[in-house]
Parts: C-alpha cells; structure tokens; sequence
C-alpha cells in the first residue's frame, strides 16, 4: 500500500519546475508534481518532492 501525502498549498506556490522555472501542479494520486510547460513530472517520496530532472517522468 502507497502512503499518500500532501502538499503544503504555500510551498506549492513557490516551487518552480526546474528546466523551465514554470509552475507546478500536484497530481495527488501519483504523488507528483507535474510541469506541464517541461512535460515532466516529478516524484514525491515520503512526502518530499524530488526536484532533480534525472528522477523526472516523461509526460
């Protein structure tokens, strides 16, 4: 079973995609933070985004 974590709506607000410094969008039940303008999203483990471009998905 996946533990699901939330986003802080205020640290939502200021984190940025990090090859296009857009901003992000929280899929809630993939657990990741997705940049629509890069085309990649973002994992979150253990309720922390990881914000490095090699651990993104490809939309």
């Amino acid at each position: 079973m996946t533990e699901t974590h939330t986003i802080d709506p205020e640290l939502l607000k200021i984190l940025v995609c990090p090859v296009t410094r857009t901003s992000l969008a929280y899929n809630a039940e993939a657990q990741e933070l997705v940049s629509k303008a890069a085309g990649l999203a973002y994992p979150i483990r253990n309720g922390i985004a990881v914000m490095l471009i090699e651990e993104a998905r490809t939309l």
